[in-house]
């Protein structure tokens, strides 16, 4: 099935216009690029060439001397997957991890489970920073939302993967999530190698989730922004019923930035359901005829979400533990703006964790995951093979046995020490 976008090309006029405004607008930022000294990337503008393209190249949280030597270093990675081969500055980091991201689904499933229709919020719309890479052993736990437990686990770092598990008494969701990446020089290919599965309890289906690749512009030169061009897959494993949305790619002045649309399709592969919006804001869906036109007298109907507080303390359970995202230094330094502590603070947990690497080598110890198995599946996804981690069920014991002790307090988070580290006996790393 060729994406709704195929169906939406304009004329002859304007793929040449289009095209017109391309070539000139690559060869404004060759020129600026030539003039800084940073030849081969490219500057774009979300909104448009409106603005001047020197100025917009100077955007951004760099200094311009961290910006020249930052770009002397990963000129040499380009079109590498950088994903933990170097070391990034955390000025391109967002204050939350990777852990932290693949929780933000539970509020679009809770809003589902429990009926609710819930407004898009401004700050959504202006997260365009990278989270954190997790360490090794890092873990994040959310309770008390729509009776939600959720677990998230680095369960490897070489490659970088994580694993999760939720449930409430609507579904069970399970993920396995391994990012490649491709450095561009100033931009960023991002491709989800994950397999995300839901389970409805009560209608007794098998949901598979695959989302679009991202892209992270003018990492290095102008304002960061992030664009997912694509299409989002979620297939109905019990009955061949799926959903294919098409993320639209940012064009020039805007056109197109956040849109989605796609169809519901039947096992038959007919459509059933139109669907638009744009992916930070609402989606809405209308029954369609044959032809994928909404059918006359039907009804447009909206729904909506937004990213809970998903750094709160309010959905931590009690007694925390202390591999808890939540308590990592360098993203608490990072969400109060101080990005001196938060760079030396990130140094720091990366140094321990080579240490902690050192350590295990040297004993000839394996690193095993203590929420999450190694299985022997392996997955396919449109961007390579993926190793699939389950849930072992222990940290449902865990904290029953801690929810249910009368002698367990709830401890006072800024007294708990970010301590996901298997080896205690190891210097804590100052920088």
């Amino acid at each position: 099935m060729a994406p709704i976008s195929d169906q939406k090309q304009g004329a002859g006029f304007f793929t040449s216009f289009a095209s017109t405004l391309s070539s000139f607008g690559n060869a404004m930022s060759k020129s600026v690029n030539g003039l800084l000294g940073y030849e081969g990337l490219e500057i774009i503008n979300p909104d448009g060439g409106t603005e001047d393209t020197e100025v917009e190249a100077q955007k951004g949280r760099w200094k311009p001397e961290d910006r020249d030597s930052y770009w002397k270093m990963m000129q040499n990675y380009i079109g590498s997957d950088v994903t933990s081969m170097v070391t990034l500055p955390v000025l391109i980091f967002e204050p939350m991890t990777m852990l932290q991201k693949m929780a933000e689904l539970m509020e679009i499933l809770v809003s589902i489970g429990l009926g609710r229709r819930m407004r898009g919020s401004t700050h959504e719309i202006s997260r365009t920073w990278k989270p954190f890479n997790p360490i090794l052993g890092e873990t994040y736990e959310m309770v008390n939302h729509g009776g939600i437990t959720f677990i998230a686990e680095q369960v490897s770092h070489h490659p970088p993967m994580s694993a999760a598990h939720a449930e409430n008494e609507h579904f069970v969701y399970d993920i396995t999530s391994k990012l490649k990446t491709k450095f561009l020089g100033n931009s960023i290919d991002i491709y989800p190698v994950g397999r995300t599965r839901l389970t409805l309890k009560r209608a007794g289906v098998v949901l598979d989730l695959v989302p679009p690749p991202s892209k992270a512009n003018n990492i290095i030169l102008g304002r960061t922004w992030v664009d997912s061009p694509g299409d989002m897959i979620l297939t109905n494993l019990t009955t061949g019923d799926k959903v294919v949305l098409y993320f639209q790619p940012c064009g020039w002045f805007g056109a197109g930035r956040y849109e989605v649309d796609g169809y519901v399709y039947n096992a038959q592969e007919e459509p059933k359901y139109l669907m638009t919006g744009k992916w930070n804001e609402f989606m809405s869906y209308q029954p369609c005829d044959a032809e994928g036109e909404p059918k006359p007298g039907s009804e447009l109907k909206e729904y909506t979400h937004f990213a809970h507080k998903i750094n709160s303390f309010d959905t931590a359970p009690k007694k925390l533990l202390p591999s808890d995202s939540r308590l990592r230094p360098d993203r608490l330094a990072l969400e109060h703006a101080d990005l001196s502590k938060a760079g030396l603070e990130k140094t720091r947990l990366e140094e321990r964790q080579r240490a902690e690497k050192r350590t295990r080598e040297a004993k000839g110890d394996e690193f095993k995951p203590k929420w999450f198995d190694l299985t022997n599946e392996i997955a396919s996804t449109p961007w390579g093979e993926l190793e699939v981690y389950r849930y072992n069920g222990e940290y449902g014991h865990h904290r029953e046995a801690v929810d249910n002790s009368d002698s367990i307090q709830e401890t006072e988070t800024n007294s708990i020490e970010f301590n996901p580290w298997k080896y205690h006996d190891l210097p804590n790393t100052q920088t």
